[in-house]
């Protein structure tokens, strides 16, 4: 009688287990698009990546503003990344650790992410996340910003990326949409 009981007990703890297991596997994940943008482009696709996959946004940005002149801009990202200078940034988030996805988003600067992004990345412990990168261009599209990603996240999981050209970020909802289709973001 003893054994009939433990057994029924096992089986029922066992039953338990798995449907718990299961309706973990199936609880959604939360999702943080995170976004450095200096013209805007960047900031327009990463509210149409956060519309669609209903996430938090968060927007990366420096104390000091960037010039909005194109070419003074472009030749202070190329000294800020020759100095490895490391902006200040206006706001950090209360917890990471709550997100499970996190989108990564920035305008390729000289082959790479500014460096409000590595700022960004180095303040938090992305190990076990979700990385999933996209990036404004005019042509160059990620460059080397997803080596250097890796490097800056080697215990994350990095998932394909979209690069979009800069011109056209504001039209560019069904891209995006294939993308998260892609990434089974979206259903």
């Amino acid at each position: 009688m003893k054994t009939k009981i433990l057994l029924l007990s096992t089986l029922m703890f066992l039953i338990i287990g798995t449907q718990a297991q299961s309706q973990e596997a199936a609880a959604p994940k939360k999702i943080l698009v995170a976004y450095f943008s200096h013209s805007g482009n960047t900031r327009a696709v990463a509210n149409q990546i956060c519309k669609k996959v209903n996430g938090e946004i968060f927007e990366i940005a420096t104390v000091k503003a960037y010039p909005a002149n194109y070419n003074t801009v472009v030749e202070q990202a190329k000294q800020e990344q020759k100095s490895d200078y490391r902006p200040e940034l206006k706001s950090k988030l209360k917890n990471i650790k709550q997100y499970d996805v996190i989108f990564i988003g920035y305008p390729n600067w000289w082959s790479t992410y500014p460096q409000a992004v590595k700022v960004f990345l180095s303040q938090y412990d992305f190990s076990r996340k979700t990385i999933i990168p996209f990036c404004t261009h005019e042509g160059s599209e990620f460059g080397n910003s997803l080596v250097d990603l890796k490097k800056m996240c080697p215990e994350s999981t990095i998932m394909e990326g979209l690069a979009i050209r800069g011109s056209a970020a504001h039209n560019s909802g069904d891209r995006i949409e294939v993308w998260l289709r892609q990434l089974k973001l979206l259903k």
